[in-house]
């Protein structure tokens, strides 16, 4: 899986750092070889009678010459096999985990305050213009109370409700709320707002700041002490693998320790004041390694670095319910964070060793295979296979770059500040709409109907004249001028 020895499943053909190293020296040294895979797989490791297996047990029995791959300088190999020179520099192991998924908003800057707050604010906002407006209407200091007293004053303004709105809006922003209200009353309720302002200001633009730092900052586990005190990530190495044989190593370690102290403090040879020295309430030496080899072993330790990549990603039904940490070789963690966009590396290495070629113990080929080794180290021939595998390696994917703290506050984030934005020019330009009809057509509307009506009232309404006549021999009857 690392790129150091890479076999292609279909033509069967064998690539990898270790092969161009082998090629190098062979360019050097002038042999024939031939690839022989150790039959279990194993780089190589002493079981408790004493055996060993993998490539070890290959170079032992003398069915290899030598064994290449990244394969570790380790004491008790060295008492049964030979090492060359380190052909790479110190490797350890490290801890494998997927990548944390931040939620993400596009109105994330308003989930710093909760609904409750936000509702409070608008509430207080609506609450003070209709007191300020209240206060500017009754107050005789007012301007519109007393024009005369400020009618050589150059700023003149009338506190209605719109204007009182439009103050309270204003005064919380940079751009400043304008003349402020004539009278001693409204002044305060305008001092005590800006009051209000500054600090619900000033407490939203550090919470947003703590805010999405806190949001893009949180990794749960940072070390493998941070995962050795934790109990809600499983973690584990494949086995059989070096690092379980580390850890492993250092349980045993640590319970000897325990099984000496433990000894010494329950002597009966000792006196009264030897026995208060090693009186004390806690166990003098540390106990990590025993309590983390212990939830290893209830996590299950995978068999393969693939098994182990499924279950970090969460694709086994199995253990699916919680996450996993895969604690394995530098190298390999590498090249998967390296060829995986999903997977990060977490901590420093930590039990580092460096990788050599192993050869019979006693071969001849070791003196040999030094002194190619070292004449490839003066040409930068070793500087330059790793930069072609691992810098400048085809397999290696090109990901997207993670939102942190030094390169600031992603779109996604804080992209819901262009949608308020893009909403009041939308509202803007409804409004301009409103007032261009209001200003162009209302008063023609409003002339068409006068003359309607005014044309409605001439039809229903027309003058009624009269023609009155006296009738005809009405006054010329003796009779009735004889009266008068």
């Amino acid at each position: 899986m690392a790129p150091f020895m890479m076999k292609d499943p279909e033509t069967g053909e064998w690539s990898g750092y270790c092969i161009d190293l082998i090629n190098e020296i062979r360019a050097i040294l002038n042999f024939e070889y031939e690839i022989h895979e150790a039959p279990d797989g194993q780089f190589g490791a002493m079981a408790p009678d004493g055996t060993w297996n993998g490539m070890i047990k290959e170079l032992q029995s003398k069915r290899a010459d030598i064994g290449l791959g990244s394969l570790s300088v380790m004491a008790e190999r060295e008492n049964v096999v030979d090492f060359t020179v380190p052909y790479y520099d110190l490797v350890g192991i490290t801890i494998l985990m997927q990548k944390p998924k931040i939620p993400t908003s596009l109105f994330k800057f308003l989930t710093v305050l909760e609904n409750e707050v936000w509702l409070c604010i608008l509430g207080s906002y609506f609450f003070t213009s209709l007191l300020m407006w209240l206060f500017d209407r009754w107050s005789p200091y007012s301007y519109q109370n007393n024009k005369e007293k400020y009618i050589d004053s150059e700023e003149k303004r009338i506190f209605d409700l719109k204007e009182c709105l439009w103050f309270c809006i204003t005064s919380i922003t940079p751009q400043g709320g304008g003349e402020a209200p004539k009278n001693l009353s409204g002044r305060l309720v305008a001092a005590t707002w800006w009051l209000f302002g500054f600090i619900i200001i000033a407490s939203y633009t550090a919470n947003l700041a703590a805010f999405l730092t806190v949001s893009r900052l949180d990794t749960p586990v940072e070390s493998l002490e941070d995962l050795s005190k934790q109990y809600k990530i499983q973690y584990a190495p494949n086995f059989p693998s070096e690092a379980y044989t580390y850890f492993e190593r250092m349980a045993a370690i640590e319970e000897r320790f325990y099984e000496i102290w433990k000894d010494m403090s329950l002597n009966d040879s000792l006196s009264d004041i030897e026995r208060a020295k090693l009186a004390v309430w806690d166990y003098p030496v540390s106990d990590r390694y025993t309590k983390m080899f212990q939830a290893m072993k209830e996590s299950h330790f995978p068999s393969s670095p693939e098994e182990a990549l499924k279950r970090v990603r969460g694709e086994l039904a199995n253990y699916s319910a919680s996450e996993f940490a895969f604690i394995g070789d530098a190298t390999i963690i590498k090249y998967l964070e390296m060829t995986n966009c999903d997977l990060m590396v977490v901590g420093d290495e930590f039990s580092r060793k460096p990788y050599a070629i192993a050869v019979q113990q006693g071969s001849p080929l070791k003196d040999q295979l030094n002194n190619a080794l070292l004449q490839l180290l003066n040409k930068r021939k070793l500087e330059h296979l790793k930069n072609k595998w691992w810098n400048n390696n085809p397999l290696k994917r090109v990901c997207k770059k993670e939102d942190d703290q030094s390169d600031g506050i992603s779109i996604q984030n804080i992209g819901g500040v262009f949608i308020v934005i893009l909403v009041g020019i939308i509202l803007a330009c409804g409004t301009l709409a409103f007032e261009y009809y209001w200003y162009r057509y209302r008063p023609i509307a409003m002339a068409q109907q006068t003359r309607q009506t005014e044309k409605f009232a001439s039809r229903e309404v027309k003058p009624i004249r009269f023609q009155l006549k006296p009738a005809k021999g009405a006054f010329n009857n003796a009779e009735f001028r004889s009266r008068f």
